[in-house]
């Protein structure tokens, strides 16, 4: 069966949903270096990271029935650009030559995986 355009955009809305996941573990790690374990941001931050991985698990199981594993698992690692993403828009942190210089070389593995499809 080949994927379809609204498949792969599903995939993707997968993994963007999983990449958040990296925001709400930092967001708590935060609280907590702030408030310790009695700090409620703790728990609401570990709530939300764990509700984000259920929603992630059946979305990710739903779309990837419709790719080859190793397409699907290929197309994973673009979590790493939303990631990156993330981490300079929430939290301010530098993007350095070698962050855009990893980030490409994933992009074009994924085309590369893409390609053979």
């Amino acid at each position: 069966m080949k994927a379809t355009l609204k498949d792969y955009i599903l995939l993707h809305i997968s993994i963007l949903i999983f990449s958040f996941t990296s925001v709400f573990t930092k967001l708590a790690s935060i609280e907590f270096n702030k408030n310790g374990i009695r700090g409620i941001g703790l728990y609401l931050f570990l709530f939300l990271m764990f509700l984000n991985c259920a929603i992630y698990a059946v979305a990710w199981q739903k779309t990837i029935r419709k790719f080859e594993l190793s397409i699907a698992y290929a197309q994973k690692t673009v979590y790493l650009i939303w990631s990156q993403l993330w981490a300079v828009l929430f939290f301010h942190e530098a993007l350095s030559v070698k962050n855009i210089i990893g980030l490409v070389i994933v992009f074009v593995g994924v085309l590369v995986v893409q390609k053979y499809e």
